[in-house]
C-alpha cells in the first residue's frame, strides 16, 4: 500500500492537507488534515487514514461473511428478491397517478433544483478587469514574468493563460492565493490555489463511501451550512463540507 500526501488549501491561518491509500492503481481510501502548519496537518490526516483503514480492516472480522455463501441460500434470495420486484414496481407506477392531484405541492420540488445552478452566476460580474489588474500587480510584486506565470497556471488550472479561466471564481481563487506568496517564490514550487472540481469530485467520492443518497446529502448540507445545492456554496464552504463529511465518515467506521 502507498500514501500520497498533497496539500489542497493554505492560508494566514490554516493549512488543509489530503492524504490517499492507493493499492496499486486504485484509491483505497483518503482522509483531510486541519492545522495551523503543513506538517501538523499532513500527521492529523495521516491519522485520521490509519483510523479509517483500520475500521474498514475490522468490518470483515465481525461480519463473518464466508459461512452464509452457499449458492442455494443465494439463488433463493435472489429469487425472493427478484419476485417482489415487479410487484412493487407497478405499486410505484401508480403513486405517481395519485400524487398528480396535488400538483402545488411538487410544482416548487420541481422548480428548486433548476434555481440551483444560477444560484453562483448573480455573483459573477461581467466586467472582470479589476481582477485583472490586481493580478498583474501581484506578478510584479512577486517578481514573475510571463513564463513563471505560464509554468504556475499549468499546474494549478492545465492552461498556460489567465484568459483560459472561463470561471470567474477560478480567477479570483488564482489572485488570492497570489496574494499569499512571497517575491520571487518558485513557479514550480509555489503552493496553489484549492479547485472547485477538485473538491466535488472529493465529496461526491466521500458521499459514495458513505452510501448516502441524494436526500440524506440534502438533508446533512442543510443542517450544517443551510443549503440546498453545493452550487451554492463558495470554495471555502465545499472544502468545509468535505470535511463534515471526512468527520461522519470516521465516526461511522
Amino acid at each position: 500500500m502507498q500514501v500520497r500526501a498533497e496539500l489542497c488549501h493554505v492560508d494566514t491561518l490554516r493549512c488543509i492537507v489530503r492524504v490517499e491509500a492507493w493499492n496499486g492503481e486504485r484509491c483505497i481510501a483518503s482522509c483531510l488534515g486541519e492545522a495551523a502548519n503543513a506538517e501538523d496537518a499532513e500527521e492529523r490526516a495521516r491519522r485520521r487514514l490509519q483510523e479509517k483503514l483500520a475500521g474498514v480492516d475490522a468490518k470483515p472480522q465481525v461480519a463473518p461473511e464466508p459461512k452464509p455463501e452457499p449458492t442455494p441460500p443465494q439463488t433463493r434470495v435472489a429469487e425472493s428478491r427478484s419476485q417482489p420486484a415487479p410487484i412493487k414496481q407497478p405499486r410505484a407506477m401508480a403513486k405517481p397517478v395519485a400524487v398528480d392531484q396535488p400538483p402545488a405541492a411538487e410544482t416548487p420540488q420541481l422548480i428548486a433544483p433548476p434555481s440551483d445552478p444560477p444560484s453562483e452566476t448573480p455573483t459573477d460580474p461581467e466586467d472582470w478587469s479589476e481582477e485583472l489588474t490586481a493580478i498583474d500587480l501581484e506578478l510584479k510584486r512577486i517578481g514573475w514574468g510571463r513564463d513563471q506565470e505560464r509554468v504556475y497556471l499549468e499546474r494549478a488550472f492545465g492552461h498556460a493563460s489567465r484568459h483560459r479561466l472561463t470561471r470567474y471564481a477560478d480567477l479570483v481563487a488564482y489572485l488570492r492565493q497570489l496574494r499569499q506568496l512571497q517575491p520571487q517564490e518558485q513557479p514550480d514550487q509555489a503552493h496553489i490555489p484549492i479547485r472547485r472540481s477538485d473538491l466535488i469530485t472529493q465529496g461526491d467520492q466521500m458521499l459514495k463511501q458513505l452510501g448516502w443518497k441524494a436526500e440524506q446529502a440534502r438533508g446533512f448540507l442543510q443542517e450544517h451550512l443551510q443549503a440546498s445545492s453545493r452550487q451554492q456554496l463558495t470554495d471555502e464552504q465545499l472544502l468545509q463540507f468535505n470535511m463534515l463529511l471526512e468527520e461522519q465518515s470516521l465516526k461511522n467506521s
